[in-house]
């Protein structure tokens, strides 16, 4: 029941009606017994900054942020996090006398990797160079992990190389057999019909596979057929979602119960 206290938090974005993040946000306020509410906002890139004062203003408590405002949310926050300075863009705001920028999703990645593997001294290949390979890359240093990174445009890979201390490669095929953990951070995969970013029949049942798409992409289903640790970015959605929770609240919500939340939803099982 909403009432005239009930906190008010939420998440925008363009477009954001197919978040999930409502669904297990809501369930977290309940199970906990919060008086609190969680509602998605669709936000036009133009009307960002318009968008956030008023949520201030009305008093709204908290927020994440998704595609596309990661970025330019965290220019109009008034104090910024020393992770999300690093990483260069925001998932989490919190309003109080000010807004606050916060980054989760490395956290929400790191967490769901440790699920699979242990990451110390172990080597990754990342694919990609967009905004989410940032908090990506960011979790892998942070966590030991010598990383390579691949993108389409070498350049792009080139310049998150030199800025998280990573090596790019000219193609994945070079460093997969000598990597622990694969990563895509790409869209490559979100269609049935895509293509393959590299050879896949190069993964092998001693690799550790994270594709960051809420869906098993063909790289994940190479990897469990033949006997690898995979998942889909289920696991990173949820996690980066429990830090955010975190946050706002100071109260952490039970995993597993989030998780048995969002099974309907196609939630995975990790091998």
């Amino acid at each position: 029941m909403i009432r005239g206290n009930t906190e008010v938090y939420g998440i925008i974005g363009f477009p954001v009606s197919h978040s999930l993040s409502p669904v297990f946000q809501n369930s977290a306020f309940k199970y906990l017994g919060l008086d609190a509410v969680y509602v998605p906002f669709e936000v036009r890139p133009e009307e960002l900054e318009g968008a956030l004062r008023g949520l201030k203003s009305l008093n709204i408590k908290g927020i994440n942020v998704t595609i596309p405002h990661k970025e330019r949310s965290l220019e109009l926050a008034d104090w910024v996090s020393e992770e999300a300075k690093l990483i260069g863009a925001t998932n989490t705001l919190k309003f109080t006398d000010r807004i606050e920028a916060y980054n989760t999703d490395w956290v929400g990645f790191k967490r769901s990797l440790e699920e699979l593997t242990v990451l110390e001294g172990k080597k990754a290949l990342l694919l990609g160079a967009g905004g989410s390979s940032r908090a990506v890359a960011y979790a892998l240093k942070n966590s030991g992990v010598k990383t390579f990174i691949w993108n389409r445009t070498q350049s792009k890979a080139e310049r998150l190389a030199e800025e998280f201390g990573l090596e790019s490669v000219s193609s994945p095929e070079k460093v997969v057999a000598e990597v622990d953990i694969v990563v895509n951070t790409t869209s490559v995969g979100l269609k049935e019909n895509d293509g393959e970013l590299f050879d896949y029949s190069l993964i092998g049942e001693n690799h550790t596979v994270v594709d960051i798409i809420y869906r098993d992409t063909p790289l994940v289903k190479r990897a469990r057929k033949v006997g690898a640790k995979a998942v889909n970015g289920f696991p990173m959605l949820l996690y980066q979602g429990v830090e955010s929770f975190k946050i706002w609240t100071g109260c952490e919500p039970s995993v597993k119960f989030l998780k048995k939340v969002l099974e309907p939803f196609g939630y995975p099982q990790t091998c």
